[in-house]
């Protein structure tokens, strides 16, 4: 790992910092000198000084803090007396075994057999090893505890698809060593899945809904049809389940990846539907008017905190990152070294629609903050369970001769990167 180590490298305090505290300092000191003595001059030219010195901390290294919304706040020392408002989103990942993984993946109870790469013969575990720095601040370590504290009484609810939950996963191994097995519960009921921190009565549960609206994709189970129906003005039979959360982490993405989608006006029940072809991204934003509109009308915002995690990029293509033609994430070990790397594996214009759907919600009075990962995750194409992950149906021979055939180049390995989606959403929890 000397090689990643090198170009990714390790944070280095910047000496910008110190020298505008200083010019800060100076202008502090003459101002105090003159006191009324100073002209009218004098006070302009300090104005003018001190406009400058502001304009310093907006454009030089912390001109980084402008980019990409949302800012939130964080802590350098982990304590709220410390926080200063950071682009958590821009950053860089530092490799860090002595402090990662945060948990072991044989350790939590409720592991997934789709995410247990080590379970299932993979034998690099670096990917384990990584942690996120953010360019201008530090995540706040993850503090198990302090979370469930924090939660005391509370539900926490992710809704919806497999990459969702697999950060619901992350979260419940993130929490679990801090709970004696005999305080600790999970628990099935259709597409909610319940787990429960007995001793702070809190719940953290995921609540299968991968198109956020009613499809006929919505059984937790037998879900994968050759043709996809979504009814794009139809939410409640969902969100019936999670209307009284306090925490609600939203995602949907990958299941809208095609050109056209069939949209059913009416009851999947009823003879008299109507069905029609309706283009990307204009369908996508269909059903996130929908999710919007109830947002608005049901959602308690003096209560609910509100999340949506932008997509999650797949690694489909190697050429993408300078790999063979025809290759994907298979046998990958290293991260991508190139700053702003971008795959096809994303789509700014689905973004676009999240965004605007978001700002409209704003002025309406709803706050949902985004977590932005798409961008830190697109440099982990080392991160996916590749062929390292539990089967649930036969390999044939053609696959068994072919890998790449097969690797899963789009859910992650845990232990993983969803942990350091978790604790940038521990981040908004625990200081916003």
């Amino acid at each position: 790992m000397a090689s990643t180590n090198h170009f990714l490298g390790f944070r280095s305090e910047s000496p910008v910092g110190k020298g505008k505290m200083n010019v800060a300092k100076k202008l502090h000191m003459v101002a105090g000198t003159w006191g009324v003595r100073c002209s009218f001059h004098s006070l302009m030219g300090i104005l003018v000084a001190t406009l400058i010195v502001a304009a310093v901390y907006m454009t030089g290294e912390g001109g980084r803090w402008l980019e990409d919304r949302p800012a939130t706040t964080t802590c350098r020392n982990g304590g709220e007396s410390s926080c200063s408002m950071c682009n958590l989103f821009s950053g860089k990942w530092v490799f860090n075994n002595r402090s990662y993984p945060l948990y072991k993946e044989k350790e939590c109870t409720f592991m997934s057999d789709q995410l247990a790469c080590g379970k299932f013969g993979r034998q690099d575990l670096n990917y384990q090893n990584w942690r996120w720095q953010p360019h201008q601040c530090d995540l706040p370590r993850f503090n198990g505890t302090a979370l469930l504290e924090r939660l005391r009484g509370k539900r926490l609810v992710f809704v919806g698809d497999s990459l969702n939950r697999g950060q619901w996963v992350s979260m419940v191994c993130l929490v679990d060593s801090n709970i004696p097995p005999n305080l600790k519960s999970m628990h099935t009921n259709g597409s909610l899945i319940t787990f429960k921190a007995i001793e702070y009565n809190t719940t953290i549960e995921f609540y299968w809904a991968p198109m956020l609206v009613e499809s006929n994709s919505d059984d937790p189970v037998m879900h994968r049809l050759p043709e996809r129906v979504v009814r794009v003005q139809a939410i409640e039979k969902h969100a019936r389940h999670w209307t009284d959360a306090d925490l609600l982490v939203f995602n949907t993405y990958l299941w809208w990846r095609r050109s056209k989608m069939k949209v059913l006006w009416g009851s999947f029940e009823s003879p008299d539907g109507i069905y029609k072809e309706v283009e990307m991204v204009r369908v996508y934003e269909m059903a996130l008017k929908t999710w919007s509109d109830w947002l608005e009308v049901h959602v308690n915002r003096s209560k609910t905190q509100l999340f949506f995690v932008s997509m999650s990029p797949t690694h489909q293509r190697a050429k993408e990152w300078g790999g063979g033609n025809g290759q994907n994430c298979y046998s990958e070990t290293e991260l991508i070294s190139e700053e702003g790397y971008r795959g096809t594996g994303s789509c700014p214009k689905m973004m676009g629609v999240v965004d605007d759907t978001i700002k409209k919600l704003k002025k309406r009075g709803v706050d949902v903050r985004v977590l932005n990962i798409t961008q830190l995750s697109e440099y982990r194409k080392d991160g996916h369970p590749s062929i390292y992950r539990k089967q649930w149906e036969p390999l044939t021979e053609n696959q068994l001769s072919d890998p790449k055939s097969y690797a899963d180049c789009i859910h992650w390995c845990l232990p993983g990167v969803p942990d350091v989606w978790n604790e940038l959403l521990y981040a908004y929890i625990m200081y916003y």
